[in-house]
């Protein structure tokens, strides 16, 4: 690799573990925050739809200030956003405040997240092309995917340990500690290569343009539209599924309060990250496109959902957890690879803010009506509507393998990208 293509790489490599090391401190326990603050699971998940529902209303702005004043500016914007939503999060649990507080705060964090999310993707493959990098975009995004799963092992334990040793609102302090950290990392080391930030036009015109391009080289394609659609159905079952694993398995483990058993449950999750991402570059081996990956991890996830709604065992369900992040993981670096190779440099971070919005959208409805149905019929049934959502995305999986789209072949990445 040249030499500039590997610093770039490890700046991105940096990036993901400064951010993710700061959020994972709370992954494993924040269900279990948000029903130690007073409120029920409705309520708990209804928070998480807020969430999703900030990265919704604000993906589109902020991948626009991702393509007008740059990938860096947005990502400090989103450290410092996330920062201070932290805090006021802490602030809530302990004034045990009424829901309308959790959803200002909710969204908040929501805006946070869509200032990352797109901007240092589009960061990375633009410095990459601009620095010669010739290989496989799956090697670089498996990369990242194991330093995640290596950052959640050490914040999810930490956090979960922590919090049973002190109480839930520490973990989330450190989390502010280390946003912080993050906010200096990237203010240090991350510079815009290949990509020029457009100036001189007023801000509306520059929404207006930016989201025009956006949607010709997004949505109107149909091989990323086939899969922005399968997001609407995998992306909120995905958050709810991880999330009430939390409350769900520490009854199973038969002790609710045992929150280092949930700090264990998500460092398997980012054991399994990190697995996933060493194996995801080698299945080449095994296929030539990447929709097939895509539709067998899917389906794959689906039996994973059935398997913890219907097992009564802890021991049964964790191995279901082993496959299903399993699953997930050796599916991201392959969905990234394969959106990414069809956007052009200009409008990549818009685009692939959109594309989350579409998953964040599938969210918002998903995730209270699935804490609904846990309410009402328990985590088991919560799990079975789980399997049968997932399911529904396979069939526009299948229409963009149909469309045999260039970035769809494993082989002959350098000129599949735009």
């Amino acid at each position: 690799m040249h030499g500039d293509a590997r610093r770039v790489e490890r700046t991105y490599l940096l990036l993901t573990l400064s951010s993710t090391l700061a959020t994972s401190f709370i992954w494993g326990i924040n269900t279990l925050f948000l029903l130690d603050a007073g409120l029920s699971n409705v309520q708990a998940f209804a928070a998480n739809a807020f969430f999703t529902a900030g990265q919704v209303i604000f993906e589109i702005p902020t991948g626009v200030v991702a393509d007008t004043r740059g990938r860096r500016t947005s990502y400090l914007l989103g450290a410092a956003t996330l920062l201070g939503a932290t805090l006021l999060y802490v602030a809530m649990w302990k004034l045990r405040a009424p829901m309308w507080g959790w959803a200002v705060a909710s969204i908040l964090l929501g805006l946070g997240f869509t200032f990352f999310s797109g901007a240092t993707e589009a960061w990375l493959v633009d410095a990459l092309a601009f620095s010669g990098y010739r290989g496989q975009l799956e090697t670089v995004f498996a990369r990242a995917q194991a330093v995640t799963g290596a950052a959640m092992l050490v914040g999810a334990v930490g956090g979960g340990y922590i919090a049973e040793a002190t109480n839930l609102g520490v973990p989330y302090l450190i989390r502010a500690l280390f946003l912080g950290i993050a906010f200096l990392v990237a203010f240090l080391r991350m510079r815009e290569l290949g990509f020029v930030p457009q100036h001189g036009e007023g801000p509306l015109d520059k929404v207006r343009v930016i989201l025009r391009a956006s949607i010709e080289s997004g949505w109107r394609r149909p091989p990323v539209r086939w899969l922005m659609l399968a997001s609407l159905f995998t992306g909120g079952v995905g958050m709810f599924g991880f999330y009430a694993l939390q409350p769900y398995l520490l009854r199973l483990y038969g002790d609710e309060r045992a929150y280092g058993i949930a700090g264990f449950l998500a460092a398997i999750i980012a054991i399994t990250q990190i697995l996933g991402g060493l194996l995801a570059p080698r299945l080449h081996f095994l296929f030539s496109r990447r929709t097939p990956i895509l539709i067998a991890t899917t389906a794959l996830s689906a039996i994973c959902m059935v398997v913890l709604a219907r097992t009564s065992s802890f021991a049964v369900a964790i191995g279901g957890v082993v496959i299903w992040g399993m699953a997930f993981a050796v599916a991201m670096p392959v969905r990234q690879a394969y959106i990414n190779g069809l956007i052009p440099s200009a409008q990549r971070a818009t685009v692939l803010s959109f594309d989350n919005l579409v998953g964040s959208a599938g969210g918002v409805v998903a995730q209270p009506a699935l804490g609904r149905v846990a309410d009402v019929a328990g985590y088991p049934a919560a799990y079975l509507v789980c399997a049968v959502i997932q399911l529904a995305a396979l069939p526009f999986m299948a229409f963009a393998r149909r469309e045999n789209a260039a970035s769809d072949r494993i082989v002959g990445e350098e000129q599949a990208r735009s």
